[in-house]
């Protein structure tokens, strides 16, 4: 995959099939868009395009950072994963936030993409206050010589799937909905750092931890049953997500996983927790040796939940 990032001057030469979007946890409705994608590309053979912002456009305007199901990190692991061939992260500047919808489609995805196929949905919005739409794309196509694809939204029961409403779902800590919504196992990504020592020193679980960004939209804080990937092999795991307040101190919100059956010095590699089920909502506890005990009640209540669905540990 291509990736274009932080600047404005760029160009592709060949023509191109193109979405556009945050492509926020790539849900289903997401996924939707990138399937018609890749059955163009099969039938005109043109690489496939997203266009996207590195920040937010909500972050630019109000100045306050939005969090995200997935960062700009995972979104790209995500569409390279999917097969996409470019990917560009537009600077969300101020001269991008006042440009008018008819210069974007003219100058980015006609002019800079290249664009002869353009896949969005119904509600899709771009340009200068939101005012672009799915008719003006249409109202442009035959100038411009592209074709226009617009794509029903993914339902669940009457509701539209979307970021919002996955989000809406984590922080009840309703994962397991959330990852119906998403298609796929909500993850976090990140580089397994020092903790304090206490799963291992003191507990005897030893645990992997790492520290999302500040933008990172966790679930609910608590205690789940999740699938690690390392090494390009998945584990069973029991996750905390929160502040670990037994332990005392302030703590950064973390991720903190102990992974069945992995041995060996994981510091320092990059790993994927993915959330699977609640097991219970993050506690303080008495004594280090009340927490021993809950944790292998954890343990067991992962343990029957892989039980029951044994196909989890294949790779998808």
């Amino acid at each position: 995959m291509r990736y274009i990032a932080d600047t404005t001057e760029f160009q592709i030469e060949e023509p191109t099939i193109v979405t556009l979007g945050k492509f926020d946890g790539r849900h289903r409705g997401h996924q939707k868009l990138l399937r018609t994608m890749m059955e163009l590309k099969a039938g005109t053979g043109y690489p496939t395009a997203i266009f996207t912002f590195g920040t937010a456009p909500g972050t630019a305007v109000t100045g306050q950072p939005q969090t995200v199901i997935t960062t700009n990190l995972e979104r790209r692991a995500n569409m390279e994963k999917v097969g996409i061939d470019y990917l560009v992260e537009y600077p969300f500047t101020d001269e991008t936030r006042h440009m008018e919808p008819e210069t974007f489609v003219r100058d980015i995805l006609a002019g800079r993409m290249h664009a002869r196929e353009i896949v969005v949905g119904p509600d899709c919005s771009f340009g200068y206050k939101g005012a672009g739409s799915a008719a003006l794309l249409l109202a442009m196509a035959h100038d411009l010589g592209y074709r226009l694809h617009v794509i029903e939204k993914e339902k669940d029961h009457r509701r539209d799937i979307s970021s919002t409403y996955i989000r809406e779902e984590l922080e009840k800590g309703n994962v397991e909905k959330a990852n119906q919504l998403l298609g796929q196992p909500y993850a976090i990504h990140g580089e397994v750092v020092h903790g304090n020592h206490i799963g291992g020193s003191l507990l005897g679980f030893p645990t992997a931890n790492i520290l999302p960004p500040p933008i990172k939209r966790l679930p609910r804080y608590g205690v789940y049953v999740s699938r690690v990937l390392v090494d390009g092999v998945y584990y069973k795991g029991v996750t905390n997500i929160g502040k670990k307040p037994t332990v005392g101190g302030e703590y950064p919100a973390g991720v903190e996983t102990y992974i069945f059956g992995l041995e060996g010095d994981i510091y320092g590699k990059n790993i994927e927790v993915q959330i699977l089920a609640f097991d219970r909502p993050e506690q303080k506890f008495t004594s280090l040796e009340e927490l021993k005990e809950r944790i292998e009640k954890d343990k067991e209540f992962a343990n029957a939940y892989y039980e029951k669905h044994p196909e989890i540990l294949v790779e998808k």
